[in-house]
């Protein structure tokens, strides 16, 4: 019954959010099971990249703003390019953005069983019973409103990216394109993570959000009215 619940709380969120932008995609939707192997790809990418971020000896603030936000965007990135990016289904500017998204909630809901197990079994050590749920809703809560979207929020700009630019009559000028919604995921996800990690303010968290999410649909709107099937 605990693990279900953890589970369900890990998970719960992830599922939300694929299912919202899963319903954007309305003018050509994609398969579902291929959407559900991009999510279980994002599972997997966790683990190199935890591996990465664990075993090498960084300054605590250098990868909470630099480190990780690199490592997780690269290891997300280089899962739909190698694998989808070059699947027939992918066939609209939009799909970037799907499959982007895909594999965002499948490596934050997986990184949040993780954080919740951990903040569970760090309650029980320190703090009475009684609070060893609440305190763990509270993350739960928390991450389902913030850190979990927030992994699509910044993936988002690369997985636009390639959207549009697999269709360009230039090849030549998608790699810059690419590397640049690449580039600005990496600062989007350093930049919350500095937020998060520094006494800041919950107001320029809410602030930053907020303009992530108009980015977003923003590209997405860009991307339904320039696709074949509009």
């Amino acid at each position: 019954m605990l693990a279900g619940m953890m589970i369900l709380l890990a998970f719960g969120p992830g599922i939300f959010w694929l299912w919202y932008f899963y319903r954007k995609d309305r003018l050509e939707p994609e398969p579902k099971m291929l959407v559900l192997q991009m999510f279980v790809l994002g599972m997997l990418v966790v683990i190199p990249c935890a591996l990465l971020e664990l075993l090498y000896p960084w300054n605590n603030l250098f990868l909470l703003v630099v480190g990780a936000p690199v490592i997780e965007e690269m290891g997300k990135f280089l899962v739909v390019r190698y694998t989808v990016y070059k699947d027939q289904e992918f066939d609209e500017p939009m799909d970037g953005i799907i499959y982007a998204a895909a594999v965002a909630l499948g490596f934050a809901s997986l990184e949040n069983l993780m954080y919740i197990v951990s903040y569970y079994l760090h309650a029980v050590a320190t703090v009475s019973e009684g609070r060893t749920w609440e305190i763990t809703f509270g993350l739960s809560f928390s991450r389902a409103l913030l850190s979990v979207p927030g992994h699509v929020l910044f993936s988002s700009m690369w997985g636009f990216a390639m959207g549009v630019t697999k269709f360009m009559p230039d090849p030549t000028r998608s790699r810059p394109y690419v590397q640049g919604g690449l580039v600005l995921a990496i600062v989007l996800h350093g930049i919350f993570n500095l937020i998060c990690g520094t006494p800041i303010g919950a107001m320029a968290l809410l602030v930053f959000v907020f303009l992530a999410w108009r980015m977003v649909l923003t590209r997405i709107e860009y991307a339904l009215r320039n696709s074949p099937y509009a």
